[in-house]
């Protein structure tokens, strides 16, 4: 493993950046893995989380454009000795850049068969609205 660090740092100072991060992704996908569905107001995030049993262990925040799910994900498997290990299980952070910003004060988290589904909606910005202003007369004696 230290092999495969060293030769990580060597490709960045040879091309000078991150350019392993351009293609880590590829390598190893972001967990949890994750559907994200846009509807005209509506955004829907379903992540995979199976095994989740405590779902104070698992933390959702929404800043304007961007969803964070954070948590921990325990198998607690006794005895044995793991020979393969496909299923997530940790600690695990993800960042999710939505295609729009949402609403803070409306969101909406279920989780059911090993989906944790987010429910976000579209801000709609007042920004466009035409507001009449009360013009104070002030040559009146």
């Amino acid at each position: 493993m230290n092999q495969f660090d060293d030769w990580k740092k060597n490709l960045d100072r040879f091309f000078g950046h991150d350019f392993w991060g351009d293609f880590e992704g590829l390598v190893k996908p972001p967990l949890p893995q994750m559907n994200l569905y846009q509807y005209d107001n509506e955004l829907l995030c379903i992540f995979n989380i199976p095994g989740l049993k405590d779902l104070n262990k698992v933390d959702v925040y929404v800043n304007h454009a961007t969803l964070e799910i954070r948590g921990i994900v325990e198998i607690n498997q006794k005895g044995g000795q793991q020979v393969k290990g496909e299923i997530m299980e940790g600690t695990f952070d993800r960042q999710v850049d939505l295609p729009y910003p949402v609403r803070s004060d409306k969101i909406q988290a279920s989780y059911k068969q090993g989906l944790l589904v987010v429910q976000l909606y579209r801000l709609i910005s007042d920004a466009n609205q035409k507001n009449r202003i009360q013009i104070t007369n002030l040559e009146e004696d």
